[in-house]
């Protein structure tokens, strides 16, 4: 059989669009690719590029108010919306026609239309057009979800975070995962009175516990209204605001409310049921350790399939599953110590496992060192900074490395690289240290912490 293309993928997302582009460039393969919304994806148009960017003018006002220990006399009077969205904005189309300019340089055909599969090599198109593929990739993504609470219909999510035509002057977060407590710290910094409920004990669960709570101690320091334990009953209109009726029956009002509880796989109106593709309990695409699906034909990577939800892994999915399908080299991608950064403020980078898991699985050592930085200790700021590592008894090796602090995503980039390789709590302290930074206390540690 003819096919129009040997590889059409479902998706412009990182991942998809790293697929496309690189199986595109082996001779003689031809590739579409189909997106509904806007190229780049989550990561690029509504998450990590404008998160971060929403981070870095956060922290402005920190920085402004610390200008004079060091000797500055600046004046910060207020934070432009209008102005920093616009140049947002801006970005977001540049980075989504880098994207488009990526597609075609590479020879891919793209198609801004929604795609559903109508057969093992068959996708259907909203304009009305039907391709054919030799193989088929899912690449559509996750999306927020919101629980059924009364009023739920007056909140929005992090998708619509990025296109506020003003900031509210207050804001309830509901949520304790890192979507939820970084965009806490953002509406914080940015002025904004910030209040969050997490219905759990402690935010960021599953994470490390002692970094938990000094992210948690720290929000609350700076002024974020954190409060654990505590959910949403139901949300009334009133006027221009909101009324929020909490589950113990406590009334408060606020400008805005922002869920951001969870992520389902971005399965709906796919086409998946009607053609033997299984999905699990979320609706996510259940693929093998190659990404292949039920169907031998249709592969899925992402977060469509609900694995480990990071751009970076997308990425590397996508890169397997051309060198598996493309150039007879089977690559199942590796999921095993991701390293991952947390943008809350204070922020946090974590590889391997947190003290409480690693506890669980066999005997262990920890070290940790809680510090004021040089920077913060000197403009009179008592916030402080922690580097932890997690180490087998038996083998010596670091099972996990967690930092909290400034720079701790830069940071665990690199301490990333050393716990994928195996390395040992011995190969941390041959490592001379570079002073004065923070990043020296990862290989002065020496005195174990005593067992709880």
């Amino acid at each position: 059989m003819k096919f129009d293309f040997d590889l059409f993928v479902i998706g412009g997302g990182s991942g998809g669009v790293r697929a496309a582009r690189v199986a595109a460039a082996e001779p003689g393969l031809s590739v579409g690719l189909a997106e509904e919304d806007r190229y780049g994806g989550t990561c690029v148009i509504r998450g990590c590029v404008p998160k971060k960017l929403m981070v870095y003018a956060s922290e402005y006002s920190g920085v402004f108010a610390e200008a004079p220990s060091y000797g500055w006399d600046v004046e910060a009077t207020a934070f432009n919306w209008p102005a920093f969205r616009g140049r947002l904005n801006g970005e977001l189309d540049r980075l989504e026609n880098v994207y488009r300019g990526l597609l075609a340089n590479s020879g891919v055909t793209s198609f801004d239309a929604k795609a559903r599969l109508s057969g093992p090599n068959t996708v259907e198109l909203s304009t009305g057009e039907t391709k054919t593929a030799r193989y088929i990739l899912v690449a559509t993504g996750g999306w927020p979800v919101r629980p059924d609470v009364p009023g739920i219909e007056h909140s929005i999510t992090s998708n619509e975070m990025f296109g506020l035509k003003q900031l509210p002057k207050s804001i309830l977060i509901v949520g304790g995962g890192y979507i939820a407590s970084e965009f806490a710290g953002i509406m914080n910094g940015l002025g904004v009175a910030t209040t969050q409920y997490y219905r759990g004990e402690q935010i960021l669960r599953g994470f490390d516990r002692e970094a938990r709570d000094l992210i948690a101690a720290s929000m609350i320091e700076r002024g974020i209204d954190l409060r654990c334990g505590t959910d949403v009953a139901r949300i009334e209109k009133n006027g221009s605001g909101l009324v929020v009726t909490d589950a113990r029956g406590n009334t408060a009002s606020f400008d805005q409310v922002m869920y951001a509880t969870g992520r389902a796989p971005n399965t709906a109106g796919l086409g998946l049921e009607d053609i033997g593709i299984k999905t699990g309990a979320a609706g996510e695409i259940l693929v093998d350790e190659f990404s292949q699906t039920s169907l031998p034909s249709v592969y899925a990577i992402g977060d469509v399939t609900n694995r480990a939800n990071l751009t970076p892994v997308a990425i590397r999915e996508a890169m397997a599953f051309v060198e598996t399908v493309f150039k007879d080299n089977p690559i199942a991608p590796d999921h095993d110590l991701i390293p991952t950064a947390i943008f809350t403020q204070p922020e946090m980078g974590t590889v391997g496992l947190s003290e409480e898991a690693a506890r669980a699985q066999e005997p262990i050592e920890v070290y940790a060192s809680s510090f004021k930085p040089m920077h913060s200790g000197f403009a009179g700021k008592s916030e402080k900074m922690l580097m932890k590592l997690i180490v087998s008894q038996d083998t010596d090796r670091v099972l996990g490395c967690h930092i909290v602090g400034p720079a701790a995503g830069e940071m665990i980039q690199l301490a990333g690289i050393a716990v994928k390789m195996g390395a040992t709590k011995a190969d941390f302290d041959r490592t001379m240290a570079v002073h004065p930074t923070m990043a020296e206390e990862l290989v002065t540690m020496r005195v174990m912490r005593a067992s709880a």
